[in-house]
This record gives structure tokens, C-alpha cells and sequence, in this order.
């Protein structure tokens, strides 16, 4: 029986406690069991990884996006006003070995994070508006070609996997 290909997929996204909150944030059974059909998902926290506790004080990229603070022209503060840059850049950089060591081509991350954001992230200033961009994470593995999907687009992914197998 050949092993179905691996999928990053962030850690709250499959019931881990993990969020900034202390919380989760699961997909529904359904897209969990779509996602299971064909992936072995790897379930993955870059803001944990990269040594963050949960709870934790929320943070927000400020002065562009994920790929600015990857090029060190962003950095990443919390609510506080504290600079955890170098925890997300940990995170990132160990999703990336990760995701090079397992052969991982897919990515289902979590909408609008600081780390996992893809497409759009909050902007900086705590308000709740949104501007264009990834969180550290996603354009880290986005550099290394990784097919990135948030919960919001998921449905895009198993849409295309049902063509590809019989259900």
C-alpha cells in the first residue's frame, strides 16, 4: 500500500492547544477526515516551536510582512511592545527543516497569524485590520515552493483531491 504523502498543518488547526489564548481552532470533522484520506498530517506550532509559551501575549508583524522580517527590514512585537522576532525566525527556520527532512510539498496554515498567515495578516497596530502578506512561517516555506492553504481555502485542496481519487 503506498504511504499518502505528508501535509504541514498548524497545530491548533487539529485540536492542539496551542493558540496564542491557550485555545484551538480545529477544522471540522469532516475536513479532518477529508485531509486524512489522502495526507499523513503533520501537525506543526512555529510560534511553540520557536520557544513561545501558551498562553502568550499576542503579536503582530509590524513594518511589513513575514518575507520583510525574514530579510530583517520587520520585526515581530507583542501587545506589550516586546520584540519576539527571533522566536518566530526559530519557528520558521524549524518548519523549514521539517518540511525539507519529510519531503512536505502542502501546507494547510492558520488564517491571518503572525507566523502562519498566508495572504493576509493583521498589520501591526493591535486595531484588527488586515493588509496583504504572510506570517514568517508561510513565507518562509513558501520561499522553499510549499503550497500553502489556510482553513479558509481548505475546501479549494480537498475539491481537487476528490478529482483526483474515487470517494
Amino acid at each position: 500500500m503506498k504511504t499518502p504523502p505528508k501535509i504541514l498543518i498548524s497545530a491548533c488547526l487539529v485540536g492542539q492547544y496551542c493558540r496564542y489564548d491557550g485555545g484551538t481552532c480545529s477544522l471540522g470533522a469532516q475536513q479532518l477526515e477529508a485531509l486524512a484520506r489522502h495526507f499523513e498530517p503533520v501537525p506543526y506550532c512555529p510560534e511553540v516551536e520557536g520557544g513561545l509559551p501558551t498562553p502568550r501575549v499576542p503579536a503582530e508583524i509590524q513594518g511589513g510582512a513575514g518575507a520583510d522580517v525574514l530579510a530583517g527590514r520587520a520585526s515581530v512585537r507583542n501587545r506589550n511592545g516586546e520584540d519576539v522576532t527571533e522566536a518566530y525566525l526559530t519557528g520558521a527556520e524549524k518548519a523549514a527543516a521539517l518540511v525539507k527532512r519529510e519531503g512536505i510539498r502542502l501546507a494547510v496554515l492558520k488564517a491571518r497569524s503572525p507566523a502562519c498567515g498566508s495572504g493576509q495578516i493583521y498589520d501591526g497596530s493591535f486595531s484588527g485590520r488586515l493588509i496583504p502578506g504572510d506570517g514568517v512561517t508561510a513565507a518562509k516555506l513558501r520561499e522553499m515552493g510549499v503550497q500553502i492553504y489556510s482553513e479558509e481555502n481548505l475546501q479549494a485542496l480537498i475539491s481537487e483531491m476528490r478529482g483526483h481519487s474515487p470517494e
